[in-house]
């Protein structure tokens, strides 16, 4: 276990043959096998876990269809028009952005310039970015604690449930991920870097570290900065040279840190704001503000800076109080409860105990002790991570918790190998009993909150848990004998329930705004979907759920003549109780509308639409093709467009409908969707399309 062979960190001049493949090999046995200095198994243990995470990853991947439609729309936008890419808008049209930064958005909107766009080149870069996060972790680990912890930490991560389900998801998590695995395998190369060449010494490693966390603000704003205290004292702990130049060097890190973030910051606050589309989510059209309001403090404290211009007056509306609902009261335990604990808790006490283990073994080691730094560095990224997700009182969904995934895959593997590098003492063997059993049972009690599913399961975990702890406590000649078959069942019983747990997850179609992982039906809030389940409806604040309405039956019908030989049924009218938008008819009635996605289709408006919220919009442009603007943003709050710049777009003929059933959360009555919505009403005549009641803005009331 401790030979220069299995132990990366020994210098190639230091082996026996040089570091120059001493096996007698030829050069396509060491690209197969690997280096002389690292066992024949890694290369293709390696391998084989990314090709395995690969099929997990993208095995059936559009069984999704468009996932959260949401980002599939801005991604639409931005693999058709150069500007929508650049600033994440929602539409073509450049109307409004989503709520996040671009960079995630960068990545679908060129897969779906470069493969044409649909639900593949949509989701696909999502898996590719998972199986690279994987790569990249195992990458990491090796170079401190050898390549069969790499395995143990990448494999861990890959099975962990949330990580399944982000990575076939196209929420921006997968590219935040592994933006900041590669910071910390950036962060690991600085530690271990002796060179003095810009891109070899630890201070060009670091600002490589800083540039991914920039890049990962890009994605994700704040929450990429969660990991660096952890990566932070990692670096000044262990890395070579004395105090002084690690401290320049971590300067050196801050600054590209806001380097990479900042370019992008000053593009959007010098582009004239006229010229470019909204900042959703913000109240004064600021990227800066979204970070640090709706996007920053407000998920940290909650109340009205949560909500940012997403709200009436900022507050959460009525008998929608539970956006930190969506994961349960806040407090220590809330990784563990009934929405979190089935994302990421698996291995999560297992990660709190070895690490506890692992610094008190190391407590006499040299400064620059890579097992140590390693306890440091992932240890940090759980525990500030996680405690921040733990206590934060703004909206949280469960699958934030995929942050947590790698450090808690690096924690496992680096406290197993150290322990069991020292398995001849009861000390370590007794805490990887705890280990294994702890492990065992906190699976246990996930699995029973699913009684149902595999009900054998849970039972087979457990007891198999427990008799590895058993063996470990025993630590007997023939334990030790049979050390490599204990070691592989400690491995299949430790992730057993939360494997079947994620290719459960794989097997399952998600969508909307909340997904979960599991074999339960995920819930789900936002474009597509709402809490209750994938797709379902909910009952709004002040109205009532339903059927899609019918119209006025009294009305006399019509059509509209959309070319030459097509024509679309309507009906006159389409006022009244029941119609969306009036505040008594369902939400996003109109998204699978067929008749009025042929209406659409034939429209070559700037915008072939506009409604009030992103619900409908999302569904009606993926289904049309056509550029559908998105009133207010997400969920109709935001201050654009005003009133009066409506008006021009539609004197314009920019606009050619307007649909009405859009929702404005909390029902705020001063917001520009219920101006532009109630300015539509008086003064265009109204039709019913397929359910839906539609204003054609070329046809005003007076003509």
């Amino acid at each position: 276990m401790t030979s220069t062979a299995w132990r990366p960190e020994v210098a190639a001049a230091d082996r026996p043959d040089g570091g120059e493949g001493g096996r007698g090999e030829t050069r396509f046995a060491r690209l197969v096998f690997g280096p002389a200095g690292q066992p024949r198994w890694a290369r293709p243990g390696l391998l084989g876990l990314l090709a395995a995470t690969a099929v997990l990853y993208v095995w059936d991947l559009t069984n999704s269809g468009w996932a959260n439609e949401y980002y599939s729309a801005a991604a639409q936008a931005g693999s058709r028009s150069w500007k929508a890419l650049l600033f994440g808008s929602f539409d073509a049209g450049n109307a409004i952005t989503v709520d996040k930064p671009p960079a995630a958005l960068w990545v679908m909107g060129l897969s779906g310039k470069l493969l044409g766009f649909s639900q593949w080149s949509v989701l696909l870069p999502q898996a590719l970015m998972g199986v690279a996060s994987v790569g990249l972790l195992a990458a990491t680990v090796r170079r401190s604690s050898g390549p069969g912890a790499g395995l143990l930490a990448g494999a861990s991560a890959g099975l962990t449930p949330v990580a399944v389900l982000v990575f076939r998801f196209d929420n921006p998590d997968a590219l935040l991920v592994l933006l900041l695995v590669a910071a910390a395998y950036c962060t690991v190369r600085a530690i271990q870097a002796t060179g003095d060449r810009v891109w070899s010494a630890p201070s060009g490693w670091l600002m490589l570290a800083g540039a991914a966390v920039g890049f990962g603000f890009l994605t994700k704003m704040m929450q990429a900065f969660l990991i660096l205290p952890g990566l932070g004292l990692a670096f000044l702990i262990a890395a070579n040279g004395p105090l002084r130049q690690r401290i320049r060097a971590l300067i050196l890190a801050c600054v590209a840190v806001m380097a990479s973030a900042g370019w992008y910051i000053a593009l959007v606050d010098w582009w004239p704001a006229d010229s470019r589309p909204f900042i959703g989510g913000s109240t004064d059209n600021s990227l800066w503000q979204l970070a640090v309001g709706y996007n920053g403090l407000g998920r940290i404290f909650g109340g009205s800076g949560n909500m940012g211009s997403h709200g009436p007056g900022g507050d959460v509306p009525e008998g929608m109080s539970g956006f930190a609902g969506f994961s349960g009261s806040s407090g220590i335990t809330r990784l563990f409860n009934s929405a979190m604990g089935g994302e990421i808790s698996w291995l999560l006490p297992a990660a709190l105990i070895g690490p506890a283990a692992g610094l008190w073994l190391t407590r006499r080691a040299p400064r620059t002790d890579r097992t140590r730094a390693a306890f440091v560095l992932w240890g940090g990224w759980l525990l500030i991570t996680g405690a921040t997700f733990s206590f934060m009182g703004g909206i949280v969904h469960p699958y934030y918790t995929v942050a947590l995934a790698p450090a808690i895959g690096a924690l496992v593997a680096v406290s197993v190998r150290e322990l069991w590098s020292r398995a001849a003492h009861p000390a370590a063997r007794l805490t990887l009993a705890v280990m294994a059993a702890g492990t065992g049972a906190w699976s246990f009690v996930l699995l029973n909150r699913t009684p149902d599913w595999l009900p054998w399961l849970r039972w087979t975990v457990l007891a198999g848990s427990i008799l590895v702890a058993l063996a470990l406590v025993a630590g007997t000649r023939e334990s030790r004998r049979y050390a490599a078959v204990l070691a592989l069942a400690g491995v299949l019983f430790g992730l057993g329930g939360a494997s079947a747990w994620a290719v459960s997850t794989a097997a399952h179609p998600h969508s909307g705004g909340n997904p979960l992982s599991g074999p339960a039906a995920s819930q789900s809030f936002g474009p597509g979907g709402a809490p209750g389940g994938d797709g379902a409806r909910f009952t709004p604040p002040g109205g009532t759920s339903g059927a899609a309405p019918e119209g006025d039956p009294a009305a006399p019908s019509g059509e509209i003549t959309t070319g030459p030989t097509d024509v679309i049924p309507v009906q006159q009218g389409g006022t009244g109780d029941g119609v969306p938008g009036d505040g008594h008819g369902p939400i996003f009635a109109s998204a699978n509308n067929t008749e009025l996605v042929a209406l659409l289709e034939h429209s070559d408006a700037r915008w072939a639409a506009a409604t009030v919220g992103a619900g409908s919009a999302a569904s009606l442009a993926l289904n049309s093709g056509k550029s559908v603007m998105a009133i207010g943003g997400f969920t109709g709050g935001d201050d654009s467009p005003t009133l009066a710049r409506f008006q021009t777009y539609a004197s314009a003929g920019q606009v050619r409908y307007f649909i009405d059933g859009g929702m404005v959360m909390g029902g705020n009555a001063d917001s520009s969707g219920s101006q532009i919505s109630d300015w539509v009403k008086s003064h265009f005549t109204a039709l019913t399309v397929g359910g839906s009641t539609v204003y054609d803005l070329s046809r005003p009331v007076t003509a």
